[in-house]
């Protein structure tokens, strides 16, 4: 495993300590100079989700802690991506922490970092490759899951097998793993139930902005106010757009009106949900920073860290929430 070094009897001590099979204290008592380097490229700033990710991850990979972080922020575009992780195997980083933004397009460039032998650890979201020994491990959510009990909920909200419910989708950015997994649930549930019908699926690419102006659009086309039950965002910032847009309209968010889900869970979220505008928060925790180095102490260790690891998640309604526990959020 690669150090960075910062004087040569640092690099002395390194060879020997090697040799004798000495390791390294990585809560802050490591020699100096042997800091764990991590290249980290994170998708964007994108939601409130993504802030407390990196912050997170910020929080865990400190110099006091033995680690010096790269961090690389890609703005939302995977090419900047790959061209952040060809930077870290040039530099000579001992890992690669990925949170990748789409799910294919990834297999040329992990392959690069693994013939550099610099592990690769996915956060969040997945990719889509040939070989899954192209990365170490995946710390992230079950999307899928999340969208099964979005779906279940709205089978309990909506009991009459005759009655139309019709629901407005909100996808995120199209061909990551979040999308994928909760239009994955949205869609099969509504292939089973009859009455349910997908009016329109619009891409809001998990941005407040961007849901904002695609909700907009489409109200405004509708010859007249129009009927909709259900609007299913992919994550809270989508939510929000949604509710802005539809309440300029006249809508009313909430049970008895028009009934906003949402995925992730962030305070704000919480606060809507408890006020009554979002009928169903679905949890996605962003803070993995902490499972992340877990991995690499087991990779330091000379130990195989698990596959892929989920985190646990609950989902909220109005009656689940207090001012206190709202409040007490860490995101």
């Amino acid at each position: 495993m690669k150090k960075i070094l910062l004087t040569a009897l640092a690099v002395l001590a390194a060879v020997v300590g090697s040799a004798c099979g000495a390791g390294q204290d990585l809560a802050g008592d490591s020699a100096e100079g042997e800091l764990v380097v991590v290249g980290m490229s994170q998708v964007g700033a994108e939601s409130d989700w993504r802030v407390a990710n990196s912050e997170s991850m910020k929080a865990v990979f400190t110099e006091e802690r033995g680690y010096r972080l790269l961090f690389e922020d890609a703005r939302q575009k995977q090419e900047n991506q790959i061209t952040a992780i060809r930077r870290f195997i040039q530099q000579q980083v001992d890992y690669i922490v990925l949170m990748p933004i789409s799910e294919t397009g990834w297999d040329s460039v992990l392959q690069e970092a693994r013939e550099a032998g610099i592990p690769v650890i996915l956060v969040d979201r997945m990719v889509d490759v040939e070989d899954e020994g192209l990365y170490a491990a995946h710390i992230g959510s079950d999307f899928r899951r999340e969208g099964q009990s979005a779906v279940d909920w709205m089978a309990e909200a909506y009991p009459d097998q005759w009655a139309p419910v019709r629901v407005v989708h909100i996808q995120g950015t199209l061909g990551s793993t979040a999308q994928l997994g909760r239009t994955a649930a949205l869609e099969e549930a509504a292939a089973v139930h009859e009455n349910w019908e997908l009016l329109i699926q619009l891409d809001g690419d998990f941005t407040q902005a961007k849901a904002y102006e695609v909700m907009t659009e489409y109200l405004d086309r509708l010859p007249a106010r129009g009927e909709i039950d259900v609007v299913y965002c992919e994550n809270d910032n989508e939510a929000f757009g949604a509710i802005q847009a539809l309440e300029e309209r006249g809508y009313t968010c909430g049970r008895g009106g028009v009934d906003v889900i949402t995925f992730d869970a962030t305070r704000n979220a919480l606060l809507d949900c408890m006020n009554g505008r979002i009928s169903l928060a679905v949890e996605c925790n962003p803070l993995l920073g902490p499972l992340v180095e877990e991995a690499i102490r087991t990779m330091e260790s000379g130990g195989t860290p698990e596959k892929h690891r989920y985190v646990e998640e609950r989902v909220f309604t109005q009656d689940r929430l207090t001012p206190d526990f709202v409040e007490s959020r860490k995101y």
